[in-house]
């Protein structure tokens, strides 16, 4: 059975850096794009980044990341990453990895993504 386990979320100063893992078991994403979304409270999923398997895995990132945050993928474990620096309050939420299963619309779009993990919550204090 598909599953996902993301780790590193916790709390830190406004400011600073995190490292998120998202780990994959069940089965190899190695060919599909993976994305990186969050959720704070009271408001709707949002898309953060994507690793796109057929650009050679380079990422896209949503326009509030402004380059703070690097997602990378290790194909050998399985395993995709979320560097997070500079990190500010607004940056608060729980943060989801998911496999991208339907290509039919934009890579950001929350409805090609099927494969959820349980979330991992990252708070950033003023």
């Amino acid at each position: 059975q598909e599953k996902l386990v993301e780790s590193g979320g916790g709390w830190v100063q406004a400011g600073g850096s995190l490292r998120l893992s998202c780990a994959a078991s069940g089965r190899s994403f190695v060919s599909h794009d993976m994305g990186w979304f969050r959720q704070a409270p009271g408001k709707e999923r949002e898309f953060v980044a994507a690793i796109r398997s057929w650009n050679g895995d380079r990422a896209s990132y949503a326009a509030f990341v402004e380059d703070r945050f690097h997602a990378s993928r290790d194909s050998a474990k399985n395993t995709i990453y979320l560097q997070m620096n500079s990190l500010r309050p607004e940056d608060t939420a729980v943060y989801y990895c998911a496999v991208r299963r339907y290509y039919t619309g934009t890579y950001y779009n929350i409805n090609e993504y099927d494969y959820w993990g349980q979330g991992t919550q990252v708070t950033v204090s003023s």
